[in-house]
């Protein structure tokens, strides 16, 4: 802490800055309204974004950076002045770069701009020792007000258009004189006249002019709007599109002499072969040859052919016809270009788990991204896999051995009984139909067949709401070649046993999503994902059609449940670079029926690198429970039907590609209903003193869109431990006893949340 004190007192600037020269330190604004204005606060913010040059920064009242660029102009500037001035350093801001003269004209302007006439500014250069700064203080007149806007027309029904437009516009009487606004009223009659077919229309043509004569008062002005002169005669008509042609290939390499044209529902679909079928690709395009142009429909229609998944790129031209009356005519014209239609992705992964399960895994993935000229995309991806375990005591030798194949088929396109993909307009909803086997065999314990298929539908409602329902899901469990020690477990948890026995899950499931994560420009982002699922009811159906009540069908046992959860994520992106993101989770799973508990495969957890960091993964809960020290048992009894957890994190830059974390996690499971075998575990009113809670701090190498993830974190409140003993935490770093049993290292790809 002294070494810090001292480099902070050595990095005094003064005996740097030249004998004829002042630093400069910045300037201050200080602005008086003579009345109570409307946004007096942002207008105060954009004069005071008016003051140049910016200062050099201060760090704990430090010229750091400024001191690093002196340092380095001497001889011996030494290794860590050069370092800091190569990451931070910044050359001095002389008094002499300041014009105040120059920023009062700024502001006097700024402020006629927002209807602030006359108003007075004035500055204060203040000096002390070699330093200088200035104060400037402006005093805001009465602004002027919006006493009438008055449209001038001609007889063009462009004219006719604008009129029609004023009963929505956002120039209201009373409105204060304001440039920005003239402008964005502005753009909304150009985007207004642009759905009306007027493609040659640009919102430069309009012009607004103020007059304060002839008004009931001094500080009102009318407002005239018209058309400026010697606007083309193409820009006032609107415009019709007489051809549409679509290239399902296009390239700019290919001789378009070879290409076939076909003529389908008015459009000309020009391409080598039959690349893609122009009965399945028309349904996509919301242009007809007849109708007025149409930015909305032009846009959608590019949203929806980028949506196939098929095509790299999606551009949507208009060229300009000769012909002319009183309408412009157009040509459209789709260039598609196909991305590469198969092909093959193999990935070699070493695994580490929080778990302690390490091992390789391989995967191979087959595409087909236009399986039969229509867009439809078929994967099918193989999976193989080992893990063991690596951690200490009565778990040590635990392995396991996966294989598995899926196969999945999208097609970009509704397949339902009745046509209702007209309701649909900025996507066209995916089919997706989904296969695959997987089998597990848990060295020592027991070994599992599934087999899983499925049957949906997704689309997006708009740019931030996706959807996906799923009418049929499958899921079969065959639990086979159990040892002795794991019956032993099922044994000794009847509710266990009874979720691997429940292996025929029949059900439902929709999911929504709306995220608003990705744009990097809000200051205020967040995510709303929510879910359903149901089981059972149709299995029970069929029960009772063709068999009797013993619950089961097919001689198989199924699940009965409903199953809801909410994840909630909200980020504070305080700059580019440092955000606090936050995330809320909720899960509730309902056993009914023959059910006690959710499936297995279907339970949650809770602990590990996307959950409550600093314990292990499936290692909280339920509930108060706590597993005998050691027990190989406890991996499979904490879970649970209810999941509640709460995260926060705060993310910073450290240099480059290297970012920091700091952060604190919390949350815990529950069942539904008693189980003897884990006693604690049943939700209940008191659930708020079970939960458990860590922190920690972690590394991330953040690559564009690949992240890698390295968290270390150490538990705070132990949801088992008897009441008042369940906070804290002796920290004793110096132990190594202590750090084995506290400091939990998580290691994963992405962020958390």
């Amino acid at each position: 802490m002294l070494c810090f004190v001292l480099f902070l007192a050595g990095c005094s600037v003064k005996k740097y800055i030249p004998e004829d020269e002042f630093l400069y330190e910045g300037a201050e604004l200080k602005v008086e309204y003579t009345e109570n204005v409307k946004g007096s606060k942002k207008i105060t913010e954009e004069l005071e974004g008016l003051l140049r040059p910016d200062p050099n920064r201060k760090f704990l009242g430090m010229y750091i950076g400024l001191w690093s660029h002196y340092k380095t102009q001497e001889e011996k500037s030494g290794f860590f002045a050069s370092f800091i001035n190569k990451k931070y350093g910044e050359k001095p801001v002389y008094f002499k770069q300041v014009e105040p003269s120059r920023t009062e004209e700024l502001i006097m302007n700024r402020l006629e701009n927002r209807g602030f006439f006359y108003s007075q500014v004035s500055s204060e250069v203040l000096r002390k020792g070699k330093f200088a700064t200035v104060k400037y203080a402006a005093t805001a007149t009465e602004p002027y007000r919006l006493d009438t806007l008055i449209v001038e027309r001609d007889s063009l029904p462009i004219d006719r258009e604008i009129v029609l437009s004023q009963e929505k516009t956002i120039l209201k009487k009373g409105d204060r004189f304001d440039l920005d606004r003239f402008k964005k009223e502005r753009v909304r009659l150009d985007s207004l006249l642009k759905l009306k077919g007027y493609y040659n229309f640009n919102n430069d043509y309009l012009i607004f002019e103020a007059d304060t004569n002839d008004t009931d008062s001094l500080r009102n002005f009318r407002l005239y709007l018209r058309l400026k002169k010697n606007v083309p005669e193409t820009s006032l008509v609107p415009y019709v599109i007489d051809t549409i042609k679509v290239f399902p290939n296009y390239s700019v390499d290919e001789d378009k002499a070879t290409e076939d044209t076909v003529l389908y529902n008015n459009k000309y679909y020009i391409q080598k072969g039959e690349v893609f079928k122009e009965e399945l690709l028309d349904q996509y395009i919301l242009l007809e040859a007849g109708d007025r142009f149409d930015p909305v429909n032009s846009k959608l229609s590019s949203n929806r052919l980028s949506n196939i998944g098929n095509f790299k790129f999606v551009n949507l031209r208009y060229q300009n016809l000769e012909t002319f009356d009183s309408t412009g005519h157009l040509r459209a014209e789709f260039h598609l270009s196909p991305m590469t239609k198969r092909s093959i992705r193999t990935e070699f992964m070493g695994v580490s788990k929080s778990n302690s399960f390490a091992g390789p895994a391989l995967s191979v993935s087959y595409r087909n991204r236009n399986l039969f000229n229509g867009g439809e995309t078929f994967s099918l991806t193989a999976r193989a896999g080992y893990e063991f375990q690596v951690g200490s005591g009565d778990r040590t030798g635990l392995q396991s051995f996966d294989l598995g194949l899926q196969g999945d088929l999208i097609f970009p396109r509704l397949l339902f009984f009745i046509p209702i993909q007209d309701l649909f307009s900025y996507s066209v909803p995916k089919t997706k139909t989904g296969l695959g086997i997987e089998y597990l065999s848990r060295g020592g314990l027991y070994r599992l067949n599934s087999f899983f298929a499925n049957f949906g539908y997704l689309w997006n409602a708009n740019k931030y709401a996706y959807h996906e329902f799923n009418p049929i899901s499958v899921n079969l469990v065959n639990l086979t070649q159990t040892t002795p020690e794991f019956d032993e477990i099922l044994e000794s948890n009847p509710f266990l046993k009874k979720s691997f026995e429940q292996n025929f899950i029949l059900g439902l499931n929709y999911l929504f999503s709306y995220n608003k994560l990705n744009d990097r420009f809000r200051t205020h982002a967040y995510l709303l994902s929510a879910g359903v699922g149901f089981a059972g009811n149709a299995a029970s159906g069929l029960e009772n059609l063709f068999g009797t009540p013993d619950g089961k069908v097919f001689g198989l046992e199924y699940a009965q449940f409903a199953k809801v959860d909410l994840d909630l994520r909200y980020h504070l992106n305080l700059s580019k670079d440092q955000t606090i993101a936050t995330r809320f989770y909720a899960g509730l799973g309902i056993p009914f029926g023959s059910s006690v508990s959710l499936p297995y495969s279907m339970q949650f957890a809770s602990g590990g690198p996307h959950s409550v960091r600093a314990f292990r993964i499936r290692s909280i809960g339920p509930g108060s429970y706590r597993p005998p020290v050691n027990d190989t048992n406890s991996y499979f009894d904490q879970a649970g039907d209810i999941r509640l957890e709460g995260n926060i994190e705060y993310r910073f830059p450290i240099f480059s590609f290297l970012k920091g974390a700091l952060f604190m996690d919390a949350g815990n499971i529950w069942l539904q209903n008693e189980n003897e075998a884990l006693p604690g575990g049943k939700f209940t009113t008191h659930w708020w003193k079970e939960i458990a809670v860590g922190t920690g701090a972690g590394l991330r190498v953040d690559i564009q869109f690949f992240v890698i993830r390295f968290d270390m974190a150490v538990p705070i409140r132990f949801p088992y431990l008897p009441d008042g003993e369940q906070w804290g935490n002796s920290f004793d770093f110096g132990s190594k006893t202590w750090r084995r049993e506290n400091m939990i290292f998580n290691f994963a790809i992405g962020y958390p949340f």
